[in-house]
């Protein structure tokens, strides 16, 4: 992945500021995609767990490696701030490069074959009406092929327990889909685990910065009369230091 630019933090926040999560996540996928970026289809196909370390790595690119994250105690309600460190994560977009094989499920007289969920699965399942409902999407997306003794087994007829064997099944199949994060709170001492939203982190940032670009650019345009262009074209220690200056 490449760093975005000040132009492509403006174009992407511009596109992306009103997409729901799930196409916000594909929109910032290819803005930061080195060139020639594949088609939209091709990112839509990107297991969860290939999107999300490259999101991950493009945040790095972009940001920095580290991550100031807010949570909220499940217990308590006390908010928890922490700061992490990318790399010691332990997410690596070149370990995710090769697509996950599909995984091959024989438990009692079941048998399931199945593909780790791509983005285009969780776009689909973000439209249903509830978990369950999305469960049970996916599954049926999912599934390549299912039997129970030796019957073939229509996606929609697995049992809730079955579905749950399939989530575990595929988040150990492509693991850098599920990064789980082990908080405790101070407050109350209560411990959890929490999923980290490489999407969301990511669009956090682009759209403060984003906005704080829009600042910088109406107050150097105002000052000097210059373009957005030519305000967007100077690195942020130029602006930074004509902006202190208007101010002086």
């Amino acid at each position: 992945m490449r760093a975005l630019s000040a132009r492509d933090l403006l174009l992407v926040w511009e596109q992306a500021e009103r997409q729901r999560p799930q196409e916000r996540a594909l929109a910032l996928l290819a803005a930061g995609w080195p060139e020639p970026a594949p088609a939209a289809a091709e990112l839509a196909a990107l297991s969860v767990g290939r999107r999300d370390a490259r999101l991950l790595a493009l945040y790095r690119q972009t940001f920095g490696p580290a991550l100031d994250l807010v949570a909220e105690c499940p217990a308590c309600r006390e908010p928890l701030e922490l700061a992490l460190d990318l790399d010691a994560l332990g997410v690596d977009a070149e370990v995710a490069a090769a697509e996950p094989e599909p995984v091959e499920i024989r438990e009692g007289g079941l048998r399931l074959v199945a593909r780790p969920p791509t983005a285009a699965d969780l776009n689909a399942a973000a439209a249903c009406a509830g978990v369950a409902a999305a469960r049970r999407l996916l599954a049926a997306r999912c599934v390549l092929a299912a039997e129970r003794d030796g019957e073939p087994l229509p996606p929609g007829a697995l049992s809730d327990e079955e579905i749950d064997l399939l989530s575990r099944r595929l988040a150990a199949s492509d693991p850098q889909a599920e990064v789980l994060l082990d908080l405790s709170c101070p407050a109350c001492g209560h411990a959890w685990q929490a999923l980290l939203d490489a999407a969301g982190c990511l669009w956090h940032e682009v759209d403060a910065a984003a906005r704080r670009l829009l600042r910088e650019v109406h107050v150097l345009a105002r000052g000097y009369g210059w373009r957005e262009a030519d305000v967007l074209a100077l690195s942020a220690r130029r602006r930074r230091t004509y902006l202190e200056m208007l101010a002086g």
